[in-house]
């Protein structure tokens, strides 16, 4: 699927790869012995996972359904790639440093973000592509036993490949590439590394972190609520419904407004917007995620902006993508960077009345 947003943290770049994955399918498979070769349990590039939960020892095989059929891991795999942008941290969740991540447009995975930097420790993974671009013998060279492809725009011909000589668990097939929840895509990263118990945990503490802000936030509850960003002059962007940074907010408590949705392309993860539309961000909260405070200030001196009763009123937050990293959280909306954004963002929505 391809949208015409623009390859940027708040938003992806989903055009096909530039590689040719099929010409590259020849070396990737002499890289790699052949697609039926096993990787030698005895050279393992990353340490063993634990066992799954309290005592829970980790079941194999497991089947995992995707996007582009099924995947069947007969035994724990220990050596991950992951082509997702924000897969990493599911398998860092779960005990599991991957060798192999793609960029989140040139933000290289590994010991940027806070919420991270305590699981990856001293490791570096090999960065393999970025977005939805692989480099299948990067890939192919770091032998793995599993690559996850989860928050991605992986493409059928790009799975094909992969598979010759790796098992893939693709995107989730029931949702649209990128809209995914990320409960669902924690489950198929946690069924595939055979540990479902340590998975439901996750997902259980961090329901409750949300219920707990839902439930000490009441007046969160019906009000609706806006994310947009703008990184031009006179363009502007509202992320729809299927957007982590959206879906982050309605889990607090917040409503979204439908009228985003029924502007944006189809298949876009943001409805764009010029200034005479700027009217549809007129919400009771109005959430921009930028990347300096000249964009701010260059979005609060719009004219049309200016005639919005949430800014008059306001009830609009600015709110940086890094230093600190709170728009880069609630954008990866993970289970690891979901608790540095709550407590990021909780008191600057608390504070608008």
């Amino acid at each position: 699927m391809s949208t015409g947003t623009r390859p940027a943290l708040a938003r992806f770049a989903r055009s096909g790869p530039r590689l040719a994955v099929v010409a590259v399918a020849a070396l990737t498979l002499a890289a790699c012995g052949g697609g039926t070769e096993k990787n030698d349990p005895s050279t393992p590039t990353t340490a063993p996972a634990p066992a799954d939960g309290a005592g829970n020892a980790a079941v194999f095989p497991v089947t995992v359904t995707h996007k582009y059929g099924s995947t069947t891991i007969d035994k724990e795999p220990k050596t991950i790639v992951t082509l997702g942008l924000s897969d990493q941290d599911a398998v860092l969740a779960l005990g599991v440093k991957p060798v192999g991540a793609v960029d989140w447009f040139k933000e290289q995975p590994y010991g940027k973000w806070p919420w991270t930097k305590d699981k990856w420790g001293a490791a570096k993974p090999e960065i393999v592509g970025e977005r939805d671009e692989y480099n299948i013998e990067k890939i192919a060279a770091l032998k793995p036993d599993l690559v996850i492809a989860q928050y991605s725009g992986m493409k059928k011909e790009q799975y094909d490949t992969l598979s010759k000589f790796t098992k893939v668990v693709a995107q989730p097939k029931d949702h649209p590439d990128y809209g995914a929840p990320w409960q669902v895509m924690t489950r198929q990263i946690g069924k595939a590394l055979g540990k479902d118990a340590e998975t439901e945990k996750l997902i259980t503490d961090i329901g409750a972190r949300f219920k707990a802000v839902r439930d000490k936030h009441p007046e969160f509850s019906g009000k609706t609520l806006a994310v947009a960003d703008s990184f031009e002059a006179g363009k502007y962007s509202a992320f729809t419904a299927t957007d982590p940074k959206a879906i982050f907010f309605t889990e607090l408590g917040f409503t979204l407004k439908p009228e985003i949705d029924e502007l944006a392309k189809p298949g876009w993860n943001a409805a764009e917007l010029g200034a005479e539309k700027l009217n549809v961000l007129d919400v009771d909260r109005l959430v921009w995620v930028t990347s300096s405070t000249e964009a701010n200030d260059r979005i609060k001196a719009e004219p049309l902006y200016k005639k919005l009763k949430v800014h008059q009123g306001k009830r609009d937050l600015f709110v940086p993508y890094q230093d600190p990293d709170i728009g880069a959280a609630f954008s990866f909306n993970t289970v690891l960077s979901i608790p540095y954004a709550i407590d990021e963002i909780e008191p600057l929505l608390a504070a608008v009345k």
